[in-house]
């Protein structure tokens, strides 16, 4: 395929570069919730939350491509995040946008891109990871309700999130995959327990819920009742390509570059360090081999194809750097590993990346079974 950007892409390109000179904080906010919110309604201004979404619906209404150059400028200059709900934005919105009612539109897309909500995803159980299709959780109907029994665990954000995008057992008789549907459930509905799960770094991104006998109408159900595994491999799929962005691992990279030039080894910059920069360089080349991957996915979409197992690519490669990179940090802090700080965080919070959207063995099962058409077995 032809990597190179049309004139029109190159022009859209500028645009975003004289946006961000006029308009990007300097420096930075991280914690200023009224410069962030100001950020917020000029991007959003602009159509680019929610960029490559229907503009029926609120969002830009553009192709991947232009997404793509969007998200690349956004993150070389280090610009806030557009929007504030990653999961909203990334698979749970399209979702709702591929498999809801115009009631459901009306009611979460709005919200969505406004940052007046905020998602989390319920889909592993203690004993249902990776095996998804095998999960308990049950959802009896009452009516015109559900009624929810079970637990979901490693959610992300569940703790201020103000719904959950779930799936449920509706159907204990059939196949797995037949029996499973898809709710979108308020977290402030009576019978929902949150229970934070602190990680290495003192932090709790991931949370355990639990459902005691929790009721939600019919009408939070998405898609037809026993059609949510039908809706789930849409949202999967969008999922591993938002986490599998390259754009996000070019960051990285450069943070650790600083890190290696200001830590010493044997007296000098890390970065003078032959097995240092060996390192680097290797990581380097594999995050620009994603993009190039990516951009061939992207391709494929606008020509027709769906976003599908490809995205395991991707997703399977970012695993395996996300782990190294923070192995690689951990090494260059050397006992400053020890204490608090932006960067121990950041390194001792890679399992979320790397879980997220299926691990590195189920990535593999997919590339093997649905790409290269080994045998299960």
């Amino acid at each position: 395929m032809d990597f190179n950007f049309t004139p029109e892409e190159q022009a859209f390109r500028e645009e975003i570069r004289a946006f961000l000179d006029a308009n990007l904080p300097d420096p930075v906010p991280e914690e200023d919730p009224e410069c962030l919110r100001v950020w917020n309604e000029k991007v959003r201004s602009k159509r680019w939350v929610g960029f490559n979404w229907p503009r029926e619906w609120g969002g830009g209404g553009a192709d991947l491509i232009r997404q793509f150059i969007l998200k690349e400028e956004m993150s070389a200059r280090r610009a806030p995040a557009l929007g504030v709900d990653f999961m909203g934005l990334t698979w749970v919105g399209p979702a709702i946008i591929s498999h809801g009612s115009k009631e459901q539109k009306a009611e979460h897309l709005e919200a969505i891109l406004d940052g007046r909500s905020h998602w989390c995803t319920g889909y592993s159980e203690p004993d249902v990871g990776s095996d998804l299709a095998s999960l308990q959780c049950r959802a009896v109907r009452d009516g015109d309700e559900y009624v929810i029994h079970g637990q979901k665990i490693w959610t992300t954000s569940a703790h201020f999130a103000s719904h959950i995008f779930m799936l449920v057992r509706t159907d204990p008789t059939v196949s797995k995959y037949k029996g499973i549907t898809c709710l979108l459930v308020p977290m402030s509905t009576p019978g929902i327990t949150i229970s934070p799960i602190e990680n290495l770094s003192g932090k709790a991104s991931f949370n355990q819920v639990f459902f005691d006998g929790a009721r939600t109408p019919v009408t939070n159900r998405l898609g037809a009742e026993g059609e949510g595994w039908k809706v789930v491999m849409g949202a999967l799929a969008n999922e591993r390509s938002g986490i599998s962005e390259s754009t996000e691992m070019l960051q990285h990279l450069d943070d650790i570059r600083a890190l290696a030039k200001r830590s010493l080894r044997n007296g000098r910059p890390a970065l003078q360090d032959d097995r240092v920069r060996r390192r680097l360089s290797e990581m380097e080349i594999r995050v620009e081999a994603m993009r190039l991957t990516g951009l061939r996915h992207l391709t494929d979409q606008l020509n027709g194809k769906p976003s599908g197992s490809e995205t395991a690519i991707n997703k399977l490669q970012r695993g395996i750097l996300e782990f190294e990179m923070s192995e690689l940090t951990l090494e260059l802090l050397g006992t400053a590993a020890q204490h608090q700080g932006e960067l121990q965080h950041d390194a001792l919070s890679w399992h979320g990346t790397v879980i997220g959207g299926g691990s590195p063995n189920i990535q593999r099962n997919i590339i093997a079974e649905r790409i290269l058409g080994l045998p299960k077995d």
